[in-house]
């Protein structure tokens, strides 16, 4: 089983808070999932590399801590892990962009892939896997497949909201990630929504109710 970690920090639990509310307008949504991925990702590169380096500050040489890399790839799961991709480059500006388009096949409801770009040397990268819901898991393992297939090696997968069935799918079948995870909700319907949950994040991002 993969490393499962509930945030409990009290910022990201009162943001995720509001963005449950079915009342939040689609510009407020965009702006909380901004600053949860923001959050989420201060926690989350918490373990990044650190290396002296020689500066002078106006008064005299120093000897700081900075980042031995910024060798990190962020890849949002097309269209809603779109919404947390701005508040982790905030972060970290210089790290890369992939993406990972899927759709679910009607009749065999399996995750199809209709795009898939990644950074040239995404093997060589830190790659944290967005997007705000975890609900059957289909999505997110198709997805880290496709980025296993192009070489990508070191993967954290974050999202906001999560149900057990999604968690317990995505860690059985790549149990070598972690998972990041601002909520963990009680369960799916009969339409595999989350419950409580808060909607579909795509239509609530975008205003495509």
């Amino acid at each position: 089983m993969g490393k499962v970690y509930v945030f409990d920090h009290p910022l990201i639990q009162h943001k995720t808070a509001m963005l449950r509310r079915e009342e939040t307008t689609t510009k407020d949504f965009r702006d909380l999932v901004k600053e949860i991925g923001m959050l989420m990702g201060y926690e989350a590169t918490r373990d990044l590399p650190l290396k002296k380096v020689g500066i002078k500050t106006p008064m005299c040489p120093t000897e700081v801590d900075m980042l031995a890399g910024e060798d990190i790839a962020i890849v949002p799961i097309l269209r809603a892990g779109l919404g947390m991709v701005d508040g982790m480059l905030s972060l970290v500006p210089n790290a890369k962009v992939g993406h990972v388009g899927l759709y679910r096949d009607p009749e065999t409801h399996k995750p199809v892939e209709y795009y898939c770009k990644m950074p040239q040397d995404i093997e060589k990268r830190k790659i944290f896997v967005v997007d705000p819901m975890l609900a059957t898991g289909g999505s997110a393992v198709a997805a880290i497949d496709f980025i296993k297939e192009r070489g990508g090696r070191d993967i954290t997968f974050m999202c906001l909201i999560a149900a057990p069935e999604g968690i317990k799918a995505l860690t059985e079948t790549h149990p070598d990630i972690e998972v990041l995870i601002a909520a963990k909700d009680e369960r799916l319907n009969e339409n595999a929504y989350i419950l409580p949950g808060l909607g579909d994040a795509g239509d609530r991002l975008y205003g495509t109710k």
